[in-house]
């Protein structure tokens, strides 16, 4: 975990979410951290000048949050509960890039929120068969040409529940975000899923226990499922619900979405086919398309060479979007993810495949928070 007064202080600015939750990054982002905030409530406009009389106003009396932080800290190290504050090394990095990225996340897992690669495999509740089996294959499929990746839903009943349950049965890990606090599980139904995804994935939310269940936090949790994504897949959906609204989100950040096609007129696929007929996704109909479309292709071959691909060379081979990185990066070293994808024209989930590729051939090395260093100085 991380500085438990850092941990406690995020929390009391959470709870002060009901103002603009993108106000409330931003005077985190500009203080650096929420320590600094709450060292300066009562005088916040030296942080920032332009600091709202409510939110001066919210910070002098917090008073009520801070027991509630007190309340939920407590509770989370009594039951194994990770709070992950926007500055923290193991908060998902690509969910930092975006505006309205949650304050802090509470995670019980073991994955690596930020595996090489992240995608989130969304639909309707009512699937059908045939979306079932469209699951099914896909992640099988998946599992041959990477064996590191995350895939990320929302633990619901319908598509959500079976990406997470071929996820596990393909040796996949695999996270649920969810829309309430971690004391409890909705839908109870999926209680076993979720504990094995424990095991091997995890479930985050954004929401503090004794959350009451309400239909907007549905709404709020899918940004979280698109903002830590290097795409979206929807399989099933009808014309309205919850996977239509996470692709939207999902095209908002810059991520590239993708679905399946079904039969015209068939309900549970009119949404996906409407994504593609106004080029709102791109249509799929295997695995093999998904890691052409994102530049994967070659992760494999990187991995089975093991060492020797790590090995520096003065004059690497690059493609012609590797040198326009290098380029950048060799102008302005030690830049974020969302930065190189903005000055590049590089949508961020074939950002970081072509990242990775870099990596290994000893250009670029990862470093916290996001950045990425150019290790070859001309």
């Amino acid at each position: 975990m991380a500085d438990i007064q850092e941990v406690f202080n995020t929390m009391v600015l959470a709870r002060l979410n009901y103002f603009s939750l993108a106000g409330l990054v931003r005077l985190y982002r500009e203080a650096g951290s929420a320590s600094v905030v709450m060292e300066h409530r009562h005088d916040i406009r030296e942080v920032l000048p332009d600091a709202s009389e409510r939110l001066t106003d919210a910070l002098r009396h917090c008073d009520d949050a801070m027991k509630r932080a007190e309340i939920e800290l407590q509770f989370d190290l009594d039951h194994n509960i990770l709070p992950l504050t926007l500055n923290d090394d193991h908060y998902p990095v690509r969910l930092r890039e975006c505006d309205d990225a949650p304050l802090v996340l509470f995670y019980r897992g073991s994955a690596d929120l930020n595996r090489r690669h992240v995608i989130n495999i969304v639909g309707t509740r009512r699937c059908t068969s045939y979306g079932k089996d469209l699951v099914r294959r896909f992640v099988a499929d998946l599992k041959q040409y990477d064996k590191e990746l995350l895939i990320v839903s929302g633990l619901a009943y319908g598509i959500d529940i079976a990406a997470h349950r071929e996820s596990l049965a393909n040796g996949i890990d695999t996270v649920g975000v969810l829309a309430h606090g971690l004391d409890e599980l909705y839908p109870t139904a999926h209680r076993d899923t979720a504990k094995e995804m424990v095991a091997h994935g995890g479930v985050l939310t954004e929401y503090m226990t004794q959350t009451m269940i309400d239909k907007r936090n549905f709404v709020q949790r899918n940004r979280i499922v698109a903002g830590m994504s290097d795409a979206c897949i929807v399989v099933e959906s009808a014309t309205k619900g919850g996977a239509l609204i996470t692709a939207g989100i999902s095209q908002g950040y810059g991520r590239d979405v993708f679905a399946f096609p079904g039969a015209v007129g068939a309900s549970s696929s009119e949404g996906c086919n409407h994504l593609i007929r106004d080029n709102k996704a791109s249509l799929i109909t295997c695995a093999e398309d998904l890691i052409k479309a994102m530049g994967w292709e070659n992760l494999q071959g990187s991995r089975v060479k093991g060492r020797e691909s790590k090995e520096l060379s003065l004059f690497p081979e690059l493609s012609a979007e590797e040198q326009s990185i290098v380029t950048l990066l060799g102008h302005t070293n030690d830049l974020q993810l969302n930065v190189i994808s903005v000055k590049t024209n590089i949508p961020i989930g074939r950002l970081t495949g072509l990242l990775f590729e870099l990596e290994m051939k000893g250009v670029v090395k990862p470093l916290a928070g996001g950045m990425y260093h150019y290790m070859v100085e001309s």
